[in-house]
């Protein structure tokens, strides 16, 4: 395949986002890109699936895009090669001394056990506890529900609820918590035997962005109302829906719609998504897109405003060295998912400086401040 999540808007398929390291990434196909043809054939009326079988082939053949941009005064063709997608979707690096980065790029079977393995191997290269965490969801299109969960409870307290699901009624019906149980998978030990104790207690902020959506948008919503992280950013995706399949006779199926996820406090990610803490603009994207965008999808239940993006189209002045410098911005963008450069990403500056400063940390989180234990009287000490 190509490596991006797509879904589908005004007849044509949209990208929600692309996935690190994969052939669309390298190419610079971007979330919120509309894909208006594959080879020579319009995209227009395709389902998705019927797009996907366009799109997947042999490794090594090669495929073009013919992609629309908001901010772009013409179609942008991209040349790729298929590959075999192999996601590695947990990356770590120590920013610096005492504060270490963590990006989950795609909920997996062992993303759980991978986080606690990138935990330990930043504490290994500190040479110590970490002071300070950051967890990087940006562009994280989902995955596994397990993952979610298993991934909030390495930084809650146990038991604590993750998440919950409403069907039509409104009434509860599952509920997911920080506990084992919840995210392990298959028979044997806990994935997150071993954990670092001090990530549950440490300054710790969660990057997101439109294209962070469903399991990314449970793991920020849970930590944000569990008052556990500060949330960086720009708004989610808002995919908040959950898709039961019916079999049929004959080998088909019906995928129907059957409940919506909730946050800890009873807050409905879907088409609202979660609003960060800090809200931080990537300079380089001039439109998002979200699922409030999609011709019929499902309001927010709870009569939260459905949060749509602009539908202006920015003028476009692009001279020659802007784009030179655009597509240099890119290749430094692509690199910078691999090694991360607070110098050269605003919202991961802003991310890191918030952990390093823990009184502006909880002043963000809408926690009040310890006071400084009241200074001793030495005269009447002595006394």
């Amino acid at each position: 395949g190509l490596g991006m999540e797509i879904g589908q808007e005004d007849g044509f398929v949209k990208v929600v986002a692309p996935i690190e390291d994969t052939p669309a990434e390298r190419a610079g196909v971007k979330s919120g890109d509309f894909i208006v043809k594959i080879d020579n054939t319009s995209t227009r009326g395709l389902t998705v699936s019927e797009a996907v079988k366009k799109m997947r082939g042999k490794p090594g053949t090669k495929i073009t895009l013919t992609l629309s941009r908001k901010n772009a005064d013409k179609p942008i063709v991209v040349n790729l090669t298929r590959a075999i997608i192999k996601v590695k979707s947990v990356r770590h690096h120590l920013l610096e001394k005492d504060y270490g980065y963590i990006r989950v790029s795609q909920f997996q079977e062992r993303t759980v056990a991978a986080l606690n393995e990138a935990a330990q191997a930043l504490v290994k290269e500190n040479k110590g506890p970490l002071k300070g965490i950051i967890l990087d969801l940006r562009d994280d299109p989902g995955g596994l529900l397990n993952g979610a969960v298993g991934v909030s409870a390495a930084f809650l307290q146990p038991d604590v609820t993750v998440v919950s699901t409403k069907g039509r009624n409104k009434k509860e019906g599952m509920v997911l918590k920080a506990t084992a149980e919840d995210y392990i998978t298959t028979s044997g030990k806990d994935p997150l035997a071993g954990l670092p104790a001090e990530l549950k207690t440490i300054p710790m902020t969660v990057l997101i962005n439109a294209g962070s959506a469903s399991a990314s948008e449970i793991v920020a919503g849970a930590l944000q109302d569990h008052k556990r992280a500060v949330v960086v950013g720009t708004q989610t995706f808002g995919k908040g829906s959950v898709q039961t399949l019916i079999p049929l006779s004959g080998g088909s199926a019906v995928k129907l719609t059957t409940a919506l996820y909730y946050t800890p406090n009873d807050r409905s990610i879907q088409a609202q998504g979660i609003v960060p803490d800090v809200e931080v603009k990537d300079k380089d994207r001039a439109f998002e897109s979200r699922e409030a965008d999609l011709v019929g999808h499902i309001g927010n239940p709870l009569g939260g405003q459905d949060v749509n993006s602009s539908n202006e189209t920015p003028a476009n002045t692009e001279t020659k060295a802007d784009k030179d410098k655009s597509k240099k911005d890119k290749d430094e963008d692509i690199s910078s998912r691999r090694i991360p450069n607070p110098a050269k990403d605003d919202q991961l500056r802003k991310a890191l400086d918030l952990v390093k400063n823990p009184a502006e940390w909880q002043k963000s989180l809408g926690l009040a401040a310890k006071k400084p234990a009241p200074k001793k009287d030495a005269e009447k000490d002595r006394k």
